[in-house]
């Protein structure tokens, strides 16, 4: 199960691939397949290495598996039905961020790697990955690249609000793990962009049909304490700087 620890004294989301299969066999009672397995050894190619903002914590153990295995419990807890596409899907929600480092660089030349992704996954889960990628800012008009930010920023919520359940679902796991990690880090320059789209975009949409009050409560909660953190740093910010 997911546990939080101390890393370099700072609390973390943290859950290894035992727990992931631990949550998928004991608590959802799906056998861990060959499909999920690949999926398994998909992510830890395509983000092996990998480390979070504070350049310690491994990629995996603290946003890929907690991830998967926040979505696996929401289906559960809602009684909503399970199925290892959804878990598939979740496990590579961020694969295409990462796609050079695919696991067959062959197939992922001859083909491109979306049709190898598609084949060895299926439609229906390179749907989910492609609709959660974050396209690239050339693809957006503007003068600056803040201008270019804002405008994929209101295409890519404009794509979330008509997304599937599953989309939206993973998303929000997604985005709520970000927040939680962000606000253990003092002074990181992310913490005003997600306090920011929480304000415009994450706070309703848990609330847009089909309606997920459990991660509207924890939306609400992690923009709170994220918030609450950075006008505590700006105060101190300005502390020091009158001193």
């Amino acid at each position: 199960m997911c546990k939080e620890v101390y890393i370099h004294n700072v609390k973390k989301l943290f859950a290894t691939k035992q727990d992931l299969t631990d949550v998928i066999e004991k608590e959802a009672k799906l056998k861990v397949d060959s499909f999920i397995e690949n999926a398994i050894s998909t992510a830890e190619e395509a983000h092996y290495g990998l480390k979070r903002e504070d350049g310690t914590s491994p990629f995996l153990e603290t946003h890929i598996w907690p991830v998967a295995i926040d979505v696996i419990r929401h289906y559960l807890s809602a009684n909503k039905s399970l199925t290892t596409l959804q878990i598939v899907s979740s496990i590579l929600h961020d694969v295409m961020e990462d796609n050079e480092k695919i696991l067959d660089p062959y197939a992922a030349k001859a083909y491109g790697f979306d049709a190898y992704f598609q084949h060895r996954f299926g439609h229906y889960v390179y749907n989910v990955a492609t609709t959660l990628k974050l396209q690239p800012l050339s693809n957006y008009s503007g003068d600056t690249d803040e201008e270019k930010q804002e405008e994929r920023f209101r295409d890519y919520c404009s794509s979330l609000s008509k997304a599937e359940y599953d989309v939206k679902v993973i998303k929000l796991a997604d985005r709520l793990n970000n927040m939680n990690f962000i606000a253990k880090m003092p002074y990181h320059e992310k913490a005003s962009r997600y306090i920011k789209e929480a304000e415009n975009f994450y706070l309703a949409f848990p609330l847009m049909n089909p309606i997920t009050d459990e991660f509207h409560a924890r939306m609400r909660k992690a923009f709170d304490e994220l918030k609450k953190l950075n006008t505590s740093e700006k105060k101190q910010d300005k502390i020091i700087v009158e001193n």
